[in-house]
């Protein structure tokens, strides 16, 4: 499986053991960590690339797929699935290399993915949680047709520092025709 973009040479794929050097390379920066929730590795070893590659299901749909740049990983997007109630949505999440900043690359990848993501699985929602210091996240999936929801006010601690959370959502419905 690859998903290409509109943005030549940038695609998505399953991650590959010969993606850890680039995925610490490029994960490995504290302004990546710092738009992440903390159980994202700051610093990030290769014991952390090798672990996170090893808790990928083998079988089924991919639930990270590597941001390529001639198939070289640059970033990441993946999907978490919900339980229970909210079996039906899942929460997308991505980042891109700082090297990659600025140049449409995580809103080719999203366009990209979530139409992919809904025709080939039983979700109807997905859902993006954006820290408020972090507006080109929010630009990212506005651009690609999700609507803020709302704000949870001093939701989230980043360092010492409370700030209020953004959440985006998009549905089957909107992106797939019937």
């Amino acid at each position: 499986m690859y998903l290409l973009t509109d943005i030549p040479e940038i695609g998505l794929r399953p991650l590959k053991k010969r993606d850890i050097p680039d995925l610490v390379r490029h994960a490995n920066n504290p302004n990546i960590a710092r738009t992440l929730r903390d159980q994202f590795p700051s610093p990030y070893t290769e014991q952390d690339a090798t672990a996170f590659l090893e808790m990928q299901p083998d079988e089924g749909l991919p639930q990270q797929l590597a941001i390529t740049d001639h198939d070289q990983l640059i970033g990441m997007m993946g999907v978490i699935p919900q339980r229970d109630v909210y079996r039906l949505s899942a929460e997308l999440g991505y980042w891109v290399s700082q090297d990659y900043w600025g140049k449409g690359i995580a809103t080719a990848a999203i366009k990209v993915f979530v139409p992919w993501l809904f025709a080939a699985s039983d979700l109807v929602r997905l859902y993006g949680q954006v820290f408020d210091f972090n507006p080109a996240s929010k630009r990212v999936l506005e651009k690609v047709g999700f609507t803020c929801e709302g704000i949870s006010r001093q939701a989230v601690i980043k360092g010492e520092v409370i700030y209020d959370e953004y959440r985006y959502a998009i549905l089957k419905s909107s992106v797939l025709e019937d």
